[in-house]
C-alpha cells in the first residue's frame, strides 16, 4: 500500500473554487481503481493551504491515475489555482501503534 500526500497553498480568493472542484471529483478519484482512501486537510492555521491524503495499491495504481484523463482535467485546472508550488510525499506504513 502506497500512501500520498499532496500539500497544496492556493490564493486565498481560489479557495472556493478548489474546494468546488474538488467536490465535483472527489467521487471519481476515489472510485478510480487502486485509490483505497481518499481524504482533504486543511491546514488550522493557514486556511489556504489543503492536503490530500490517499492510499493507494501500488506506485504502479498512482501512476495509472496519474496518467488518466481524470487526473489531467482535475490538475490542469487546480494548478491554475495556486500561489505556491506543490509538494507530494509518497510513503508506506511501517508501524501503528
Amino acid at each position: 500500500m502506497l500512501i500520498r500526500i499532496v500539500r497544496m497553498t492556493f490564493k486565498e480568493d481560489k479557495v472556493e473554487a478548489f474546494l468546488k472542484n474538488f467536490d465535483l471529483n472527489k467521487e471519481k478519484i476515489r472510485n478510480f481503481p487502486g485509490c483505497h482512501h481518499l481524504e482533504l486537510w486543511q491546514d488550522e492555521n493557514q486556511k489556504n493551504i489543503f492536503m490530500t491524503y490517499s492510499y493507494w495499491e501500488s506506485e504502479n495504481s498512482l501512476d495509472q491515475y496519474r496518467d488518466s484523463e481524470l487526473f489531467k482535467s482535475v490538475w490542469s485546472y487546480t494548478k491554475t489555482l495556486f500561489s505556491e508550488r506543490p509538494q507530494a510525499f509518497s510513503s508506506k506504513k511501517i508501524e501503528e501503534v
